[in-house]
Order: C-alpha cells, then sequence, then structure tokens
C-alpha cells in the first residue's frame, strides 16, 4: 500500500495518508480554535460557549422561549445534558424554566432579563474574537470553501441520523 492507494478493509475504502493528514488537521485546528474561543468568551464575559448557545437560541426564539427538547435539538445536545446545564444557569438567573401549558410534562426555558442583558454584553466581544481568530485568518474564498465544507459535513451527519 502506497501513501495514494487506500487500503481495503470489509469492502470499505480507508483514509489515504494524505487525507489522514488533513483530517488530523482539521480536528486538531478546529479544538484549537473552539478552545481559543472558548476561553477568551468566558474572560470576557463569564459565560461558556454552552451558556452563549442557549442564550442565543432563546434570544432568537418566539417570545424568546422554547421547549427544552426543542432547545436540545437545536442546539445538537442530548436532553440530559441539557437539563444538567440548564439547571446552573437557571442557579445564576440567566433562564427560567416552567411547565409548557400545551404539552403535559413538557418543560418551556425561557431567557430572563438577566440572561439577555448578559448575552447583549458577551456578543459584540464574542464576534470580535470570531472576526480575529477565524474570519480575518482566510481569504473570503477560503470562507466561501469552509461554508461549502461545513454544509456538506452536516449534510453527511443528518442523512446518516436519519438511517
Amino acid at each position: 500500500m502506497t501513501e495514494t492507494t487506500p487500503a481495503r478493509r470489509g469492502g470499505r475504502q480507508l483514509p489515504t495518508a494524505q487525507e489522514l493528514r488533513i483530517w488530523r488537521d482539521f480536528i486538531e485546528t478546529t479544538a484549537a480554535l473552539g478552545s481559543r474561543l472558548e476561553s477568551r468568551l468566558q474572560g470576557d464575559s463569564s459565560l461558556s460557549t454552552g451558556d452563549y448557545a442557549v442564550l442565543l437560541a432563546l434570544s432568537e426564539a418566539p417570545e424568546q422561549a422554547m421547549r427544552s427538547s426543542a432547545l436540545a435539538s437545536h442546539i445538537g445536545w442530548e436532553r440530559s445534558r441539557l437539563s444538567h446545564h440548564l439547571g446552573r444557569m437557571e442557579r445564576r438567573g440567566l433562564i427560567r424554566r416552567q411547565e409548557c401549558a400545551t404539552v403535559p410534562r413538557g418543560a418551556e426555558v425561557l431567557l430572563t432579563t438577566a440572561g439577555a442583558e448578559a448575552f447583549g454584553k458577551a456578543t459584540f466581544p464574542h464576534l470580535r474574537a470570531i472576526r480575529e481568530l477565524f474570519v480575518d485568518a482566510l481569504t473570503p474564498d477560503q470562507i466561501g470553501a469552509a461554508g461549502e465544507i461545513a454544509a456538506a459535513l452536516r449534510a453527511r451527519l443528518d442523512a446518516l441520523r436519519e438511517d
């Protein structure tokens, strides 16, 4: 097997050495970028990226409220993970949970005034960090390619989830 000749196992083609190098660079760079953004967000606002994702989703939702199951799906988290995280956010006064009036045993998550204020204060520094660490590192063509890559990966993951 050479660097450009993929191995076959069970009829499936394995990544080439070059593809594996690119994959590793992609994963390691994504992790480093996420870590740097998390650190900046935490330092600038005392919010985690998880807090920010929840607050963003609620700020964009009608009446700044969502059913917890819809919120979990929207941000791509398991419901148990979201439940634990919402408990911490609720203790900090960022969100409030209440029973859903229209769905038995359903819970609704509401953005509080304190949550909206925290989100508002965090947004400009967070967007500035995204500009500095991601946007400014790439050309406009690379930004477009990154969008296409993200869309292709998301489509593949969505298709696999439906199987």
